[in-house]
This record gives structure tokens, C-alpha cells and sequence, in this order.
């Protein structure tokens, strides 16, 4: 079985373009251009440049010592929060900014939710001088507001969604509109691996850096390019997919992808998708969703304003029915608990979305021997008021 896209843009069941007529010439410019544009020389350069100079890359891969003798187990953190903005979201948006540039289009957009990317947007706009719009849930803007300031010190107009629960999904309807709208001149840089294909394809392989570099770096630690276990947390899942890309062929190991239970998986305020989602269609692709029995999207909840989406991306819907990953659910009380616990043993502050990452080393145990990878996908700044809340600080 294979866990990569075929060429009809479907990961085993899952996948595809479902979409408005009005996006057929976008979207089949993408499928027919991009594989072709990212092949050349000149892409490559530009690309691998910009990763080194601009973005910080390689990111270092950290053995987190306090944190390993408490779990009793080898543990590496993949330090994505080092990156420029302060999330593994930049990898992706430089990508897509020069493919933008090589189609010939003028304006950017793009959803977010907990802002990282629509920061990550902003900048790479900022950086080659292109018009960008930001659509953000209303909610979300209240609960991440240094991110829309970053955003605004950068240049990018952010538009609020005021529709539904008013976060990531709201957000994204919102740029599809505006996409639909204005077909020629703009380019929508979606930040995770959604959308129709071929997004999540093209989001993963600008993501597979990671574990490009995670191969490399275990290599010289370890004398191995594998981990036993390699554990990232999931909304969307563009972290995830860029952690797990080189691995997915690899039965040696163990993918573990941990999702938002929100207050708890059957309280009705989860985004649990893999445990309630059935298969249906979002944003242009046919995945896991959670959905009423009649099909109406049920509105997810997360403390984590990146993880509070209905669905994930097809690769990872591919990846929980083949059984290849492992997923768990963290509750907003495990997260921000692990959160606090990485803060204060390694100095690291992690995003909330990354600390549902960190969560299960409470209720997984791992053997001492083992080589345990856990994608530190952003940094705290962010999310400073909501653990001030929360520990009353």
C-alpha cells in the first residue's frame, strides 16, 4: 500500500478536487504547472536559498535531556519553532510565493487560524513585495492578537469571518469566496495539507524538509536515519505531513499523530476527527469530517486556535483507516499541562497546538532504548495571554 498521493490526487480513499466551476482554470493551472515549476533548477536554487538565508534552515534537532529521564526514553525535539516567524508554517508559504511569482500572480491570500501562517503569508508577501489578504475567524482575533499585529506591521490586510463559529473553517470559506472572485490575478496559499488537490500534495512536499532533515540529524546522533517513534500534533496536519514524509514507507516507524479533544472527545467541544469525523467533503477535498447525520459540519473546539478544524487533511485520513498512524486526543487540560511542563524542564514555551504533542508522554509510555522524535511545530509567544489565563500566572 502506498500512503503517498496517486496521480488522480487521492491517498487511498481520500483526496480529489471537489470544486466550483468558477476554480476549474486555478486549480487544474496548479495540477498542471507546479510538479513542473518546483522541478526546476531555478525553483530549486531560489527555494533552498531562501530556506538556508532567510528562513534558518536546518532546524536543529535537540535531545531533550530533563525531558527524557522523566519519560524515561530518548527523546529528540525537531525545533520548527526556531524557524523565522516562529512556526514550521514559513516552509510552506515560501514555497508557494514563488510559484505564485512563476505563474504571474499579483495578489496573495490565505487563511489562519492560530495566525502562524497567515504571519508566514505576510511575510514571504512583504519579502517580494506582493499584495496579501488574510481571512481570520472573529474569534480567533480576539485570542491571537499578536499575531494579527505582526501581520498588519507587515503590510497584510486581515479581513475578520464573522460566519459560523468565526475560526479557521469560517476563515477559509472566506478566502474561497475571494478566490472565486478573483480567479486571474490571485494566488491562494492554503497553510495546511487541505484543500483540493493538488494542496495537500504540494503543502506536504514543501513541508517534507523536516524530515529531510530529521534523517540527516539522526544519522549523526544515532547512526540510524529512522526514530522508533515520530509524534506531531494534528489540525489541518501540514506539520505532521512534512515530520512523516520521508517515513510513510518506512514500517520501521511508528507514526504517532495526536489531535485537540477539547474539553473531551464526547462532550460535543472536541476536534477529534479521526475518533467522530465520517467521510465527507470540506474545503475541495473528501476526508474525515465531523458532520451531523444529515452531513451539516459540526463546529470543532479546541483551545488551540490552529487545531479547532472539522476535518484533516486526506493524507492523514489515509493514514488513521490504513491503520499506518497511531492517533490519540489530548484535552485542553493535558496540553496546557504539558506545555507548562516543557516550559519549565527544557526552557522551551511551545504553541498549544505543539503541546498536544507533548501530552500523551503522560499515558504512552516508551521503552528507555527507544528513539522518540516529536515535531516542535511553534513556539509560545502567541499563546502568552492564554497560559497566563489558564495558570492564572
Amino acid at each position: 500500500m502506498s500512503y503517498h498521493v496517486n496521480e488522480k490526487g487521492y491517498y487511498g480513499d481520500f483526496g480529489g478536487a471537489y470544486i466550483p466551476e468558477m476554480l476549474y482554470p486555478n486549480v487544474q493551472e496548479l495540477q498542471q504547472q507546479y510538479k513542473r515549476i518546483t522541478a526546476t533548477a531555478e525553483f530549486k536554487k531560489s527555494f533552498d536559498d531562501l530556506l538556508k538565508d532567510y528562513v534558518g534552515r536546518p532546524t536543529p534537532l535537540y535531545f531533550a535531556q530533563r525531558l527524557s529521564e522523566k519519560y524515561q526514553t530518548k527523546l529528540y525535539l525537531k525545533r520548527e519553532d526556531l524557524c523565522h516567524t516562529g512556526a514550521h508554517k514559513v516552509n510552506n508559504t515560501i514555497g508557494q510565493i514563488l510559484l505564485a511569482k512563476a505563474l504571474g500572480k499579483n495578489r496573495i491570500i490565505a487563511e489562519t487560524g492560530a495566525g502562524q501562517h497567515g504571519v508566514a503569508t505576510a511575510t514571504v508577501c512583504a519579502l517580494m513585495g506582493i499584495q496579501c489578504v488574510v481571512y481570520m475567524g472573529a474569534v480567533d482575533i480576539q485570542r491571537q492578537a499578536p499575531n494579527v499585529a505582526r501581520m498588519k506591521m507587515l503590510g497584510a490586510e486581515v479581513r475578520p469571518a464573522q460566519s459560523g463559529s468565526k475560526t479557521l473553517k469560517d476563515a477559509t470559506n472566506e478566502a474561497i469566496r475571494d478566490w472565486i472572485n478573483n480567479p486571474v490575478d490571485t494566488h491562494y496559499i492554503i497553510g495546511s495539507v487541505v484543500g483540493p488537490h493538488p494542496y495537500p500534495d504540494m503543502v506536504a512536499r514543501f513541508q517534507s524538509v523536516i524530515s529531510e532533515e530529521i534523517q540527516q540529524q539522526l544519522r549523526e546522533k544515532e547512526g540510524r536515519d529512522y526514530p522508533d517513534h515520530l509524534i506531531a500534533c494534528v489540525g489541518g496536519g501540514s506539520n505532521a505531513a512534512g515530520a512523516y514524509y520521508h517515513y510513510l514507507d518506512n514500517p520501521k516507524v511508528n507514526i504517532i499523530a495526536v489531535e485537540a479533544a477539547g474539553i473531551g472527545i464526547d462532550t460535543g467541544a472536541s476536534a477529534a476527527t479521526s475518533v467522530l469525523g465520517k467521510e465527507g467533503i470540506i474545503h475541495g477535498s473528501k476526508t474525515l469530517l465531523m458532520q451531523t447525520p444529515d452531513g451539516q459540519i459540526i463546529e470543532p473546539y479546541s483551545i488551540s486556535a490552529g487545531l479547532d478544524y472539522p476535518g484533516v487533511g486526506p493524507m492523514h485520513a489515509h493514514l488513521f483507516r490504513s491503520g499506518r498512524a497511531e492517533f490519540i486526543a489530548a484535552t485542553d487540560d493535558e496540553a496546557m499541562t504539558a506545555g507548562l511542563t516543557l516550559s519549565q524542564l527544557e526552557g522551551i514555551i511551545p504553541a498549544i497546538e505543539t503541546a498536544h504533542a507533548f501530552a500523551i508522554l503522560e499515558h504512552r509510555p516508551f521503552q528507555p532504548d527507544e528513539v522518540v522524535v516529536i515535531n516542535l511545530s511553534g513556539r509560545g509567544d502567541k499563546d502568552l495571554n492564554t497560559y497566563i489565563d489558564y495558570f492564572k500566572l
